[in-house]
């Protein structure tokens, strides 16, 4: 709020204004001349002259003015309008948060029981080394890559705890501006709606490669095929290890087969960003053959994990980047310029998450508990998916061929709905998603899918 003060003018020359504070602002105006002859200018007060009278406006003006209202986040804004909808048939589709049959968040049985152990056991809280927890990094690159891989009894990963996938995912792109530096990264259009920031914010250069067919709703495999060989030489090639976000489109193993051979023969480094390992299919192994593919041909591999979804660790910013590389010396230093990267972004990470991830990868009954959960939560999604599929098929009247929607795998579904389409599922079906035409699985119920099969049969077909 502006505050102002009215001035008559002496006779003299000029006349000065000295240390009164205005009580109603609690402005303090120090040594400000107020001059007939000469002008003083002060970025906060502005001067308008009447004759003999001077009228002095002091303005609480901010050293920040200049700085604009960033746009809402796309994912996280979704669940600002949904809390503020009181429609009684509201849904969310658009964070990628699981949720139980009856759309409540999950706290994994295994995960409390990791809970209680650390607390009996009176765990401290010290900071950990830069390089996060040793326990947990033992067992994320193990449970990635294998623990009989040869890379891992060789020494020859590097991995460093991260703040989640996102925060790995940051460290990697920052290690890659400093040291490849002008090198170009392609990223699959669409991708995960971070991706992009994560890169700029980290500048380095990155381009698209395709990916998703509109016609089919599914893979545009030789679209990719060709943009991977066109990339320059050395180039970084984001690949989403399974369960593409969003399109929730996989290659076959056969395809990542063709993908491995032309990033080898171009002598591209693959960089893997695996954020539901377990959790799309209900087996680790599975979800991590993509990887181990690559590795298994001697490549050297970035590769980034998060432990959000398969735990449920979502508040506890967990997750690691390994960086597979050809020797146990180049392991090491790469891990040792990870921590230089990290060291002034945060200094070290959490503790909390990493030990229950450490406690149920570790301990035998516990991980075969995880296991079985994790199944649990797939099939949960799977059920949702075929019964979506079944709704659709059965109400839709017009003949189109809703068969995508079980090609796809883990918590995501692309509709292919245009973004004046995903306007009308919200604003007349009150369903939350992304403009992508998105939708979470993972927030959806068997007893709302006849519900969201009516809405997507009438934004379909109803709204161009």
């Amino acid at each position: 709020m502006a505050s102002s003060v009215l001035s008559l003018a002496s006779a003299t020359p000029s006349a000065s204004l000295y240390s009164h504070e205005i009580n109603k602002g609690k402005l303090n105006l120090v040594n400000t001349s107020l001059c007939f002859n000469k002008e003083k200018t002060n970025p906060f007060i502005k001067t308008k002259s009447f004759g003999r009278i001077s009228m002095v406006i002091a303005s609480n003006v901010s050293r920040f003015e200049g700085i604009t209202m960033a746009p809402p986040d796309p994912i996280l804004g979704v669940s600002e309008a949904f809390k503020a909808d009181n429609h009684e048939l509201k849904l969310n589709l658009g964070v990628g948060a699981y949720r139980t049959e009856e759309l409540q968040p999950y706290v994994l049985s295994v995960v409390k029981k990791a809970d209680k152990l650390l607390l009996e056991r009176g765990e401290n809280r010290e900071y950990l080394p830069i390089e996060g927890l040793a326990a947990f990094n033992k067992v994320t690159a193990e449970l990635l890559f294998g623990a009989d891989n040869a890379v891992i009894k060789q020494q020859r990963v590097a991995t460093v705890q991260g703040l989640s996938g996102t925060g790995s995912l940051r460290l990697a792109a920052a290690l890659i501006e400093r040291y490849f530096s002008g090198a170009k990264l392609l990223i699959s259009s669409p991708t995960w709606g971070n991706h992009k920031n994560i890169f700029n914010d980290a500048r380095v250069p990155w381009s698209e490669y395709r990916y998703y067919d509109p016609k089919t709703v599914g893979l545009d495999f030789e679209g990719m095929i060709a943009d991977i060989k066109a990339a320059p030489e050395g180039s970084f090639i984001l690949l989403h290890g399974c369960a593409h976000n969003p399109t929730g489109i996989d290659p076959t193993p056969e395809q990542w087969g063709t993908i491995a051979d032309i990033i080898q023969e171009k002598n591209h480094i693959p960089f893997f960003d695996i954020a539901y390992q377990g959790f799309a299919s209900g087996s680790l192994d599975a979800d991590a053959a993509s990887v181990r593919m690559f590795v298994a041909r001697g490549m050297e591999v970035i590769a980034a994990q998060s432990y959000s979804k398969n735990l449920g660790l979502y508040a506890e910013r967990i997750g690691a980047i390994n960086v597979v590389c050809s020797s146990p010396a180049a392991a090491a230093r790469v891990k040792s310029q990870l921590k230089r990267i990290a060291r002034p972004m945060y200094s070290n990470p959490p503790v909390h998450g990493a030990r229950i991830v450490a406690n149920v990868v570790g301990d035998p009954a516990l991980f075969k508990e995880w296991n079985a959960e994790m199944e649990m939560m797939a099939g949960r999604i799977k059920n949702v998916r075929q019964k979506l599929f079944d709704s659709l098929s059965s109400k839709d009247k017009n003949g189109k061929d809703w068969s995508f929607v079980l090609k796809q795998i883990g918590m995501f579904s692309f509709t292919g709905l245009n973004k004046a389409q995903c306007d009308n599922m919200t604003n007349k079906w009150h369903i939350y998603m992304t403009k992508d035409g998105r939708i979470s699985l993972a927030g959806l119920s068997l007893a709302k899918c006849e519900y969201l099969a009516d809405a997507i049969i009438d934004s379909y077909h109803n709204v161009s």
